[in-house]
């Protein structure tokens, strides 16, 4: 999947207008001084002869050369784990927050609170990430001052204090937790229906009891399947979380990237987060089946 996504990222930049040699020109540079910079960066070769060598060299850990002339690896050495900082917070609170919610809700079905649950969270998962940190931004430091409204990195290339973090994680766990509340209470409901649980009630075994020996335990393989399918929107909303709190993150360098048609650049933020998000899926997979596996 990751080597089909990288192809078509290839692919992506190349049908884009311009390339890396326009983007970097300067005024009054000639065609033939382009010409030599499109040599000099291979783009002169075709596509899948470039792909193909970046392929081979990744599985080394080479990420390429950028249209910069610096290596990837170097560019992506303070960004992505200021990324992975914010990106893994998010996850672990959205997590926590969608299990709750979700078997706050299932436990008091059709009720007020499985109602609020349920609309509050479909309208947080509609918001995109964009309209949460504007409101966040509105609220929390124009309106109040409480938070700095932009990131101001320190001397080692990271948050200047741990503030500085709130609203971007705000801004992902909002939308993410709508989305994680639901899969959760779904996955309740279509275990309330089985005939453990059912029997369980039949028992007369507290309500509370039921949700979190007999219905929790069977829903947890597809929680996990969920939650981690969820992982790549995450990555997605960091991007533009990001860009609109100055955040030194890969999103940054993304935009950046894009803009300048540096394909090895895009390429080397593209295979970072998908492995990361492959782990996450491996994780899911290992839970579902050690799960299922002691079911059986």
């Amino acid at each position: 999947m990751l080597a089909v996504l990288l192809a078509v990222v290839f692919a992506a930049v190349e049908v884009l207008p311009g390339d890396a040699a326009t983007a970097s020109a300067e005024r009054g540079e000639s065609a033939a001084d382009l010409a030599e910079r499109r040599r000099l960066l291979g783009l002169d070769r075709p596509v899948w002869e470039r792909f193909g060598d970046w392929m081979a060299a990744l599985p080394t850990g080479d990420l390429g050369t950028s249209a910069r002339g610096q290596r990837v690896t170097e560019l992506l050495a303070d960004p992505l784990p200021n990324t992975l900082v914010l990106a893994l917070t998010a996850f672990g609170i959205t997590t926590v927050l969608a299990l709750l919610l979700g078997c706050w809700a299932a436990s008091r079905p059709g009720g007020a609170a499985d109602r609020v649950v349920s609309h509050a969270s479909t309208a947080a998962f509609a918001v995109p990430e964009f309209v949460v940190s504007a409101a966040l931004l509105l609220v929390l430091s124009l309106w109040t001052g409480w938070l700095p409204a932009v990131t101001v990195t320190g001397g080692d290339g990271r948050p200047a204090t741990w503030t500085m973090l709130i609203m971007p994680v705000l801004a992902l766990v909002i939308p993410q937790t709508g989305w994680n509340t639901r899969v959760v209470r779904g996955a309740l409901a279509d275990q309330a229906a089985a005939p453990h649980v059912a029997a369980a009630h039949l028992d007369g075994l507290p309500l509370r009891q039921v949700l979190l020996r007999h219905q929790l335990p069977g829903a947890v393989p597809a929680i996990a399947t969920g939650i981690a399918t969820s992982t790549g929107l995450l990555f997605g909303g960091a991007v533009v979380v990001e860009t609109l709190f100055n955040y030194p993150g890969i999103g940054t360098v993304l935009a950046g990237a894009v803009a300048a048609r540096d394909t090895p650049l895009i390429a080397g933020v593209v295979v970072c987060t998908g492995a990361v998000i492959s782990l996450v899926l491996l994780a899911a997979d290992l839970v579902r089946h050690a799960t299922l596996g002691a079911r059986a």
